[in-house]
């Protein structure tokens, strides 16, 4: 996968035109159809006025390569806590709304639940013993208070996923550790509950959380590991391809001495 092709495609180049003469001759070029100038992204010579201009320090970071491609998986991961943060939201909000109903629930639960029976015995299913039915019942005999304060918990937990979406968006660093951390936290209760009963989502949802761990502590160089932030700055302005060009006019310059 070409991420900068890609990425050009969906977003346009990212032209720059830095004050610099010297800078500036070697991103640009004359073509038949016109003054063209290097895509900062994906390397190309695009004809037309550049899109930006200005001191080469105040040029746009362009992520490139490898870290192209890191930012599009958290992007994607993004997008997935922003899903279960909203889930979470709307969890939220029916559980506050419960503490007014728990007697009509339980007087409907009653009714619907013989309706239920003959089915679930076609199918071999113990009705009973079913984690559905015992939640119901759990809910409708705790206290308004009690129903409260899980709903909160549940919002809370909501809101935790909307601030981890942001961060991993626009690749925030707090962002990144926050992901860590809120992720990592909750990953032995996963655990637990698949010790309980195994499930393809639970099993899924596991792999998952504990993939994007790994994979953000390792590629983000998180907690000082592979040299830590400034190993990973480091990294990214190397990818920069205006940090090369950069380098090269310096050294003709060094070599024109």
């Amino acid at each position: 996968m070409d991420w900068e092709v890609l990425s050009c495609g969906l977003r346009g180049h990212e032209t720059y035109r830095p004050d610099e003469a010297e800078l500036a001759n070697r991103l640009q070029v004359t073509t038949v159809a016109g003054e063209a100038w290097r895509c900062l992204r994906c390397g190309d010579f695009v004809v037309g006025e550049p899109r930006r201009h200005g001191p080469a320090d105040h040029a746009p970071e362009v992520p490139r390569g490898a870290l192209l491609r890191d930012l599009i998986i958290m992007r994607l991961l993004a997008a997935e806590r922003l899903i279960r943060g909203l889930f979470l939201l709307v969890a939220g909000i029916f559980v506050i709304e419960l503490r007014h109903s728990q007697q009509s629930l339980q007087d409907k639960f009653n009714q619907e639940l013989p309706l239920l029976r003959p089915l679930a015995d076609q199918i071999g299913w113990n009705i009973d013993d079913s984690k559905v039915v015992q939640w119901v019942e759990k809910a409708t005999s705790l206290s308004a208070t009690a129903i409260v304060l899980i709903g909160c918990a549940v919002l809370l937990y909501a809101a935790s996923q909307f601030v981890e979406a942001y961060g991993l968006w626009f690749a925030k660093r707090w962002g990144e550790y926050f992901a860590v951390i809120v992720t990592g936290a909750f990953i032995p209760l996963e655990i637990y509950e698949l010790l309980e009963r195994i499930t393809v989502l639970r099993i899924g949802l596991l792999a998952i959380n504990i993939a994007a761990v790994v994979w953000l502590i390792w590629s983000k160089r998180l907690f000082g590991l592979r040299g830590g932030g400034a190993a990973y700055h480091a990294e990214h302005s190397a990818e920069s391809l205006l940090t090369v060009e950069r380098a090269a006019v310096e050294s003709h310059a060094q070599a024109s001495r």
